[in-house]
């Protein structure tokens, strides 16, 4: 087309009603001039068709590629084979037709922008070579598939600027985890479910297993007597580093299977594990990592950040396995730095408020979850035993057939006081020299809300026998070969 056909083009309008697609034709109509549609011929706001043109370029370069005008060599070969009746046809659509289906708008529309973009992006020399340019009206188009190379990038920088670099502070990797995790409650998966759900009272998710290891009789009573003390999550000075809390760190690990929570702590044989469930007494908030794989992002190829949102996505599916793929024990002091970040970030920096993470089990196969509560949601509310109770736990006992395993706990509490007693109790002062330790301090100074509640009733003893291992067998193949020059090596 001459220059003169081309601007003229250029210098038609196109309404918002004549735009199907929602987000270019709310931008119009927020942001175009009242004029005359070039198109259906009524006044409304609008834009100029050159502007029209810029945008679906634009949008094509983000989430379409033009496809090949030729066969490739699979397709040449299945051309060549006589016995096979292989007709090719080029992979995509007509660009008018992209064009059209993009926007969503008539054919006239769609064949004047094709036109104004074909002239843009043509060359006289490409013409003359016979060279096939971007939005020539005999090419096909076909939508890009996305990629999160850019953000898989982001992250192995992100894992090196922490295990070479900066290890705390580090703006690199606050900055990445911004990026990935903030607005994550706004995201859902195909399905419309969320990724951060509710736990607690009223919900699926409200109580959780939590095991520990005993090698020593002495200490499983201890536990036995007190699971709300020894079987939570442990003081701060006793919190060893794991995948979501780098040490003294405490926060508290669970599953929803007590097999699950077994597996996790990784018993030897002979050891003894104690297995309670603990209900979760408050709404929390979990970030459910086991839905990542599920995401899916809604948008418009013409909002100019949805590429990105795209990208983001993609890279969200893919990262629930980076955060919970299996770590070797001499290697978790390196390879946990990124999932401790990612803990540390959502329990403090994310703006985003998240109590926890829901993720696969490593130990277990199947629909197993295990949950780590972040610190501030880790706290166990006291069980509820009167003052001067004596607590005692046994194991078994001895009979004429030899120890028999019989555990229990039996809690021993004082009398009950007469009205008198009550009176006199109450008026008492306390005995402050007989508790020197609490002198000047608050008996309860932990600020953080109660979230779990052990049930004692639900505590059980496995006796560890054995260990099955579920393995891949891979058989190592022998070879020998006489040197001479036909050896392979």
């Amino acid at each position: 087309m001459h220059t003169e056909d081309i601007d003229e083009l250029k210098a038609k309008h196109i309404c918002y009603a004549c735009i199907g697609e929602q987000y270019l034709s709310d931008e119009i109509r927020a942001k175009g001039k009242r004029t005359k549609c070039s198109y259906c011929n009524k006044a409304r706001r609008a834009f100029g068709l050159g502007k029209v043109a810029e945008r679906v370029a634009t949008a094509f370069e983000q989430h379409y590629y033009r496809t090949s005008d030729q066969p490739n060599d699979y397709e040449h070969m299945l051309q060549r084979d006589k016995e096979m009746s292989y007709e090719w046809n080029r992979h995509g659509e007509d660009v008018v037709y992209a064009i059209q289906n993009a926007a969503e708008i008539s054919d006239d529309a769609a064949r004047d922008i094709q036109s104004i973009l074909e002239d843009e992006h043509g060359d006289f020399d490409s013409a003359a070579m016979g060279e096939e340019t971007e939005f020539a009206s005999d090419s096909y188009y076909q939508e890009r598939k996305v990629s999160d190379a850019a953000w898989r990038e982001e992250w192995r920088r992100f894992e090196n600027s922490l295990k070479t670099e900066a290890r705390f502070f580090s703006r690199t990797a606050a900055a990445h985890l911004a990026a990935i995790f903030d607005g994550v409650d706004d995201l859902r998966t195909r399905q419309g479910e969320p990724l951060v759900v509710d736990a607690g009272p009223g919900a699926d998710f409200h109580t959780l297993f939590r095991a520990r290891v005993f090698q020593s009789e002495d200490r499983l009573e201890v536990a036995m007597c007190r699971p709300d003390q020894q079987l939570g999550s442990p003081p701060a000075l006793l919190a060893a580093a794991g995948r979501m809390n780098a040490r003294g760190i405490s926060v508290f690990y669970g599953a929803n299977d007590p097999k699950a929570a077994i597996a996790e702590v990784r018993p030897p044989v002979g050891s003894k594990v104690a297995v309670a469930q603990f209900e979760i007494i408050r709404k929390l908030r979990l970030l459910d990592l086991t839905a990542l794989k599920n995401v899916q992002m809604r948008g418009s190829i013409f909002d100019l950040e949805f590429e990105r949102r795209l990208e983001r996505a993609q890279f969200l599916k893919s990262l629930s396995s980076r955060i919970t793929q299996p770590v070797m024990p001499d290697d978790e002091s390196f390879e946990y730095l990124a999932t401790q970040a990612v803990a540390d970030f959502l329990a403090t920096e994310s703006s985003v408020p998240i109590d926890g993470i829901i993720f696969p089990s490593v130990q277990v196969a199947g629909d197993v979850l295990n949950v780590v509560l972040f610190h501030k949601a880790a706290r166990i509310e006291a069980m509820e035993i009167p003052n001067g109770t004596e607590i005692r736990a046994s194991t078994g006992h001895s009979s004429a057939e030899g120890w028999e395993d019989d555990y229990s706990v039996i809690e021993e509490t004082p009398p009950a006081l007469n009205a008198d007693e009550k009176q006199q109790k109450t008026a008492a002062w306390p005995d402050f020299a007989a508790m020197p330790a609490l002198v000047g301090k608050e008996v309860d100074s932990d600020p953080r809300k109660p979230s779990l509640r052990v049930m004692p009733d639900s505590v059980c003893v496995h006796h560890v026998e054995g260990v099955v291992f579920k393995t891949d067998e891979h058989r190592v193949r022998r070879f020998r070969w006489e040197k001479n020059d036909r050896s392979p090596f």
